[in-house]
């Protein structure tokens, strides 16, 4: 229920970034705002690019993001760019938009070891604190909140934080006993994972 819940919390933050970039003055057009998706019923049928047909951008990233590490399709690969989803199988790629004015970042905090990352792989990433709870906060330069909740860390170790694009932000994570602080960006050559985040 936790691991849904915090899932559902995302996918309600993408409206709400959504919404927000809709108002006047700010874009021309927005996105939808996506449906929550039942990633328990969907992750066990997904094993190739075809199973992905039908399904929104943010259905996909989260969905593909809570499987378990053990269950984690191979035959295809799924990378996040600050503007799409790449994804590519023996067949060819192909690449797919994300929502106007929204950046997926993809977070592992560690507290012993990472590793270096840039561009999210959602079928191959793995960070140090899955299953962990964590207090996750988002404060943009103008001291705007963005996200502030407590989640638990996806099986893969990585929290999945839908933000609005090209801001500049300081994201802050606790696990109750430790925490940490970084600034981030969310512009077109910013990185998609984070894994740079050390608990102290």
């Amino acid at each position: 229920m936790a691991d849904m819940k915090a899932r559902r919390s995302r996918l309600l933050m993408v409206g709400a970034v959504l919404v927000a970039l809709a108002a006047p003055g700010l874009v021309a057009c927005s996105a939808a705002d996506p449906s929550p998706v039942d990633t328990a019923a969907a992750q066990s049928s997904i094993r190739s690019l075809s199973d992905l047909d039908g399904m929104s951008v943010v259905e996909i990233v989260d969905t593909l993001e809570a499987i378990p590490v053990d269950e984690q399709p191979t035959a295809f690969t799924a990378s996040v760019r600050p503007g799409s989803l790449l994804l590519a199988d023996d067949d060819g790629e192909e690449e797919r938009a994300m929502p106007a004015g929204v950046f997926h970042l993809s977070v592992a905090p560690y507290v012993d070891g990472t590793h270096d990352c840039f561009f999210h792989s959602l079928t191959t990433c793995r960070g140090e604190l899955g299953g962990r709870t964590l207090e996750v906060a988002v404060t943009a330069s103008d001291g705007t909140v963005l996200f502030d909740e407590t989640v638990i860390a996806e099986d893969n170790g990585y929290v999945g934080l839908w933000l609005p694009s090209d801001i500049d932000a300081t994201l802050r994570v606790s696990d109750g006993e430790r925490s940490g602080e970084i600034g981030i960006s969310t512009g077109p050559d910013d990185l998609t994972c984070l894994t740079s985040l050390q608990l102290t």
